[in-house]
C-alpha cells in the first residue's frame, strides 16, 4: 500500500493524535493536539491540517464528535516512519532471560513459558509455533513387536526427541526379524534430516527392489508406515486469550467469537504466521491487513526465534489495533531472541 508523503507539520499531529489515542482510548480534538504538538497552531488551524489527514485515509471520526481517531491506514503510516521505541529496562530482559533459562530443560516447557510470559507482560494474548521438525537429524530407528499383528516404531532425533508410532501390520514379525531391521535403517539413515528421511527411503527402495533384498525392502515399508503415521502439522501455543475479553477496542460479541474460534482451531493464525517466512525480523499485521476476518480489529506482532541459527519457529502477540506498539514491538524482538538462545546453548544472542 502506498502512503502519502506528508509535511513535518502533518506528521507530528498525526504521531501527536495516534499517541493520544494509545493512551487514552477517546477521539483526539484539534483543542487537546494543540497542547500536545512542539508547534504554536491555533485550533483553526489543527482542525485543517486533521481534515487534510482524514482526507487521506489517515483519521476518521468514530462518530459525530469533534473528535478523531486513527484508521488502518494512520496506524500503518505511524509505525512505518513515525514510531519511536521504548527500550526495554535491564530488570525486565533479566527477567525474560531467567524465566526462560528455568524453562530450558524441556522444549516443550520453553514454548509454554515464551507464550506465557509474552501474554503477562503485555496484557494480551501470546503465542508461540512448536520448532519445525524439518531440521531434526534422524540418529535411530527401533522397531518392537506387539501382540495383534501390530509393531511399535522408535524414532530417535538429535535432539532428544522421540517419536513412536503403533503400526498395523500384515504378519506377525520376530523379535529377532525387528531387531534386524532396526539396524539395517539405523545404519542407512541415521543422521538423515528428518526432512530428508522419505527421500532417502526412495532411492534405497528402487535399489533393493532390483537386488531382490526382501529383508532391506521390508524394513523400508516399515519405516514409510512410520513416516505416514504423520508428524503433526506445526501447533500452536497461546496463551492469555481471556486478557482480551471485554477490551472496548476488540469490538462486539460477534467478532470476539469469530477471534476465539480462530484461537480454537489454530489454522488461520499459522497460516498467517507462514506469511512471515517471507520477511526478516518483527512483522506486523493491522486489522484487516491480515485478510483473514476474525483478526479485523486486531494487531499481530510476530517474530521469528532461531535454533542453531536456523529459524525453527515464531512468536507474536495478538491484541487490538489500540496497542502501546512502541513497548510490545520491542518485547516481541528480544523474547524471539532469547528463546532462540535458550533452545541454543552455548550461542550468544545478536544485540
Amino acid at each position: 500500500m502506498s502512503l502519502p508523503p506528508l509535511n513535518e507539520r502533518a506528521q507530528q499531529l498525526l504521531k501527536a493524535l495516534i499517541e493520544r489515542y494509545i493512551s487514552e482510548g477517546v477521539p483526539v480534538g484539534s483543542r487537546t493536539l494543540s497542547q500536545a504538538t512542539p508547534f504554536s497552531l491555533s485550533p483553526a488551524t489543527i482542525r485543517n491540517v486533521m481534515a487534510d489527514l482524514e482526507m487521506m485515509g489517515l483519521i476518521h471520526a468514530p462518530h459525530t464528535s469533534a473528535g478523531r481517531v486513527p484508521t488502518i491506514q494512520g496506524y500503518r503510516l505511524f509505525i512505518n516512519q513515525l514510531l519511536t521505541m521504548r527500550n526495554l529496562d535491564e530488570a525486565q530482559v533479566d527477567f525474560l532471560s531467567g524465566e526462560l533459562r528455568q524453562a530450558s530443560s524441556s522444549r516443550q516447557q520453553l514454548i509454554e513459558t515464551a507464550s506465557q510470559l509474552l501474554s503477562h507482560l503485555t496484557r494480551y494474548a501470546g503465542l508461540v509455533t512448536l520448532p519445525r521438525r524439518e531440521h531434526a537429524r534422524l540418529t535411530q530407528i527401533e522397531f518392537v513387536p506387539l501382540s495383534g499383528r501390530r509393531v511399535l516404531a522408535i524414532l530417535v532425533m538429535d535432539d532428544g526427541e522421540v517419536q513412536n508410532r503403533v503400526l498395523p501390520v500384515s504378519r506377525d514379525y520376530s523379535s529377532s526379524e525387528l531387531r534386524k531391521y532396526s539396524a539395517l535403517l539405523s545404519e542407512q539413515l541415521a543422521g538423515q534430516e528428518a526432512a530428508r528421511v522419505r527421500e532417502a527411503l526412495l532411492a534405497e527402495m528402487d535399489k533393493v527392489r532390483s537386488d531382490l533384498n526382501t529383508l532391506m525392502l521390508e524394513a523400508i515399508q516399515l519405516t514409510e508406515q512410520a513416516l505416514d503415521a504423520a508428524t503433526p502439522e506445526p501447533d500452536l501455543v497461546i496463551s492469555g486469550q481471556s486478557n482480551l475479553v471485554g477490551l472496548e477496542d476488540m469490538g462486539n460479541l460477534a467478532r470476539m467469537k469469530r477471534l476465539f474460534e480462530a484461537f480454537e482451531t489454530k489454522r488461520d493464525i499459522l497460516h498467517l504466521l507462514d506469511q512471515s517466512e517471507r520477511a526478516e525480523g518483527v512483522q506486523i499485521f493491522i486489522g484487516g491487513e491480515s485478510g483473514y476476518d476474525p483478526f479485523e480489529g486486531c494487531s499481530l506482532i510476530t517474530a521469528p526465534y532461531r535454533e542453531q541459527g536456523r529459524v525453527v519457529g515464531y512468536l507474536g502477540v495478538i491484541g487490538p489495533t489500540r496497542m502501546p506498539y512502541d513497548r510490545v514491538i520491542p518485547l516481541v524482538d528480544i523474547t524471539a531472541r532469547l528463546l532462540g538462545a535458550a533452545m541454543s546453548p552455548g550461542l550468544e544472542t545478536e544485540g
